[in-house]
């Protein structure tokens, strides 16, 4: 299982509890899309995850930003994502940077709102915020890679699915 998160803005420490924290430690792999915002907090997902691609965001420290990059593509299991914060980038901005990538899934974050959109080429899924939601809900995404797809679910931090999705591969 993938755990795909975004927009922590933390100042100490993960801000993850509950079914949320047990989801990170259970996934073989966490993805974030920026905005830990320090040093510390990234430090603490560190700690949590087996393991975890990540970028930074625009409120990231100028420390954060030296350790992760701006934007990565990587594949896992058969899936390639395209990872980026999103702070200069539209849907369409997005959907191209997928598809220049070659990426089956785009991650970003960056509004706090979660969603998934499927532009026919690549899906776009934005995990929201778990911790600073803003006007919006809390949430995080869990992936599950299958044989020629990944079932997704949209989730608030306490494990309640809101919105299932399907990317193709």
């Amino acid at each position: 299982m993938l755990c795909v998160l975004s927009d922590t803005h933390g100042t100490d420490g993960h801000r993850l509890d509950g079914s949320l924290l047990d989801a990170v430690r259970e996934a073989e792999l966490v993805v974030h899309a920026g905005d830990f915002t320090t040093e510390r907090v990234l430090d603490a997902f560190e700690a949590e995850c087996a393991d975890l691609r990540a970028v930074h965001g625009n409120n990231a420290t100028p420390a954060v930003r030296e350790r992760l990059p701006g934007e990565c593509v990587f594949d896992h299991d058969g899936l390639s994502i395209a990872l980026t914060h999103g702070d200069e980038r539209d849907e369409t901005a997005l959907g191209l940077f997928g598809r220049q990538e070659g990426a089956d899934l785009v991650v970003s974050g960056h509004s706090h709102q979660p969603g998934v959109t499927d532009t026919g080429d690549v899906t776009l899924l934005n995990p929201g915020s778990h911790a600073d939601p803003r006007w919006y809900r809390p949430a995080y995404a869990e992936l599950a890679i299958e044989k020629g797809h990944v079932e997704g679910r949209l989730r608030e931090p306490d494990g309640e699915g809101f919105e299932e999705f399907r990317v193709r591969l």
